[in-house]
């Protein structure tokens, strides 16, 4: 508990201030404690001694039993009593024969300063799964690898975050650059736009969805915005929440400083970017 609220606050602090060095020490030292524990793991359900770890999920795993603790000192990370962790995860599910080119790209874009990389390694870097095809309507029709990434996120949705617009390039570079499928349940709003087109079974799925629930009960206008990839009506800030993409700097935080400009890497991107570091990009 008592760590968890320290990260947090240091966490603020570092934002707060575009401490893009502070974040990489709390960086290294988020991932030394992590391979020392292995996250979770451990040997035979009792503690870490070593890779490899082998035997049964619930023996091996068991980062996960803060859920069913009632008590203050062992709840969640993101536990809202005890004002922890407040961060964005996104999920991009990729076919295998694009991913190499996506990790160039990112490995690109993080050559540029790895500083501004260091934001998610507070939570678990990039993360990477793999996942078989599936006859499922909405299920990848070939083998395929999944990225998760967590970013950290003001309680404010109006409050741009820092190195922001290095997020927003790799999330515009995944699900549009590389077309990149969104997990249903772990995404901000633009991961969705145009979805169904990514999908040869969706016209299926909508079929079968009207035929199990005929008076939309469980639908509204956020599930149909996902569902069927819409764009709302742009506001000020809406790119800050991932509400939309910036077209115009009233869509990031002109009066903090953050304007809506193209990406460094994947030029098509818009994002916001901090003026004041802004890169000069005619030599990229």
């Amino acid at each position: 508990y008592a760590i968890t609220y320290k990260r947090c606050d240091a966490e603020k602090l570092l934002e707060n201030t575009g401490n893009s060095k502070g974040k990489c020490l709390t960086a290294s030292a988020s991932l030394a404690f992590k391979k020392l524990t292995a996250n979770g793991l451990k040997n035979n359900g009792q503690i870490f001694t070593g890779y490899p770890v082998i035997g049964y999920q619930g023996k091996m795993q068991t980062s996960g039993s803060c859920l069913y603790s009632s008590r203050i000192d062992t709840s969640c990370a993101w536990d809202p009593r005890i004002k922890g962790l407040f961060f964005y995860e996104s999920s991009a599910i990729f076919p295998a024969s694009k991913f190499g080119d996506f990790i160039k790209d990112v490995k690109n874009l993080r050559d540029i300063n790895p500083q501004n990389f260091c934001g998610i390694d507070n939570y678990n870097g990039i993360l990477i799964r793999y996942i078989k095809a599936s006859e499922a309507y909405l299920g990848p029709s070939e083998d395929s690898i999944v990225i998760d990434f967590n970013y950290y996120r003001a309680n404010d949705q109006f409050t741009p975050r820092l190195n922001q617009d290095v997020w927003e390039e790799l999330e515009q570079m995944a699900f549009f650059k590389y077309g990149a499928k969104p997990h249903w349940a772990k995404n901000r709003n633009l991961a969705f736009l145009n979805v169904r087109q990514k999908y040869p079974k969706f016209n299926a799925f909508i079929d079968a969805k009207n035929q199990m629930d005929p008076q939309n009960v469980f639908s509204g206008d956020w599930s149909d915005e996902i569902l069927y990839g819409k764009e709302l009506v742009k506001f000020d800030g809406c790119a800050l929440e991932g509400m939309c993409i910036c077209s115009e700097d009233r869509h990031c935080s002109p009066q903090k400083g953050y304007l809506c400009t193209h990406g460094l890497v994947y030029k098509e991107a818009r994002v916001c970017r901090l003026l004041s570091t802004s890169v000069n990009t005619d030599s990229l």
